[in-house]
């Protein structure tokens, strides 16, 4: 990242209100230097997890009676894919801002955060320092996604090519939008099921496959300029985000906080190449209601401490750190989740004033 990001404070996706207004204004006020489009589960299905990046994919059907999304894989979908190649086709060589991804875009039907955030950055007539956007990973989308028959999409091959590159294509889009009033776009892949690689439910999905689909939109969010970072809130083989060519490694600081030292390696190769570790320390749970900002960030320094002892510069770990929460906070009490984004910035501000940033 340039600049060092120097615990830099932003945030996972969702935040538990039910107006978007009220809910930038928490964003704006807490990590003004790297704002996010808040996510808004409680406004209904369209703003679930995966179903908010569904809108444009082939044969994808909702199922509102029922509250699910799935994909008609029973009817003949070869028109439907010809339709989709074609645009990806005409987009995919194209250069940072010159793609049209409109295809792919996230309409206000599906996500009233996207265009309130930007309503306001537009507004202010300026570029923040960055700009954080997300999609749920193309892992998490198709292994929790079903057919018509309730079997994950993932294992369907011709579907699941298609969401890998309809998720690179929704970031590109994101990214366009949200340049104008950022100096850098930050786009986060969400990967909470990552927690369960290796698991047996999981067991035949091959690390090989995941390193490649992470890659698939890692490289979209590279070609149109971002940085791309993987979110997962679980404990995971956490050089797999790193071999498939991550910027930000963000992490559930708070519970596993010595993961990541357990893959020296990989921390050190990430930070030497530039990329940064975004340690999320401030809980997502009603534990919030116990933590000061002082104990968490005490709890961030004894966790760089581990990761230095194993043979890491303390000072690239300082200086290329990001502070954000363990996740997203849209399951949480609006108190619960405004006192995460308010701890979040006090936790930002008391390690920059400590290490002279």
């Amino acid at each position: 990242m340039n600049p060092k990001p120097k615990f830099l404070a932003t945030a996972i996706g969702s935040l538990p209100h039910n107006d978007p207004v009220k809910a930038v204004d928490v964003v704006l006020a807490n990590i003004p230097e790297a704002p996010i489009w808040p996510q808004i589960p409680k406004l209904g299905l369209n703003e679930q997890m995966e179903v908010q990046y569904s809108e444009g994919m082939p044969c994808a059907s909702m199922d509102r009676e029922k509250g699910r999304m799935y994909f008609d894989t029973a009817n003949d979908y070869s028109e439907a894919f010809a339709g989709f190649y074609e645009a990806y086709m005409a987009v995919t060589e194209a250069k940072a801002g010159a793609g049209d991804f409109s295809s792919m875009a996230i309409s206000p039907t599906f996500s009233k955060g996207i265009y309130e955030l930007e309503r306001r950055l537009k507004a202010e007539g300026k570029k923040r320092p960055y700009v954080k956007v997300q999609t749920t990973g193309p892992l998490s989308f198709a292994l929790t996604i079903t057919d018509e028959n309730k079997r994950a999409i993932y294992y369907n091959e011709e579907f699941r090519d298609v969401i890998i590159k309809a998720l690179g294509m929704k970031c590109r889009w994101q990214i366009q939008k949200f340049k104008p009033y950022g100096e850098q776009i930050i786009c986060f892949i969400d990967e909470p099921i990552l927690s369960a690689f290796g698991s047996s439910t999981y067991v035949s999905v091959k690390r090989e496959d995941v390193v490649a689909h992470l890659k698939e939109v890692i490289d979209a969010v590279h070609t149109e300029g971002g940085l791309a970072g993987i979110h997962c809130c679980g404990n995971t083989e956490w050089s797999i985000l790193v071999d498939a060519g991550v910027d930000i490694l963000n992490f559930d600081a708070f519970g596993f906080g010595e993961t990541i030292g357990m893959y020296p390696q990989a921390m050190k190769e990430l930070l030497e190449r530039g990329g940064a570790i975004a340690w999320g320390v401030v809980p997502t749970s009603p534990a919030i209601r116990e933590q000061t900002p002082e104990k968490l960030a005490a709890h961030f320094e004894k966790m760089a401490d581990n990761l230095a002892s194993k043979g890491i510069d303390k000072k690239m770990i300082l200086e290329q750190a990001i502070i954000t929460p363990s996740c997203g906070t849209g399951s949480l009490e609006v108190a619960d989740g405004e006192r995460v984004f308010q701890t979040l910035r006090a936790v930002s501000q008391l390690l920059r004033a400590k290490h002279g940033f």
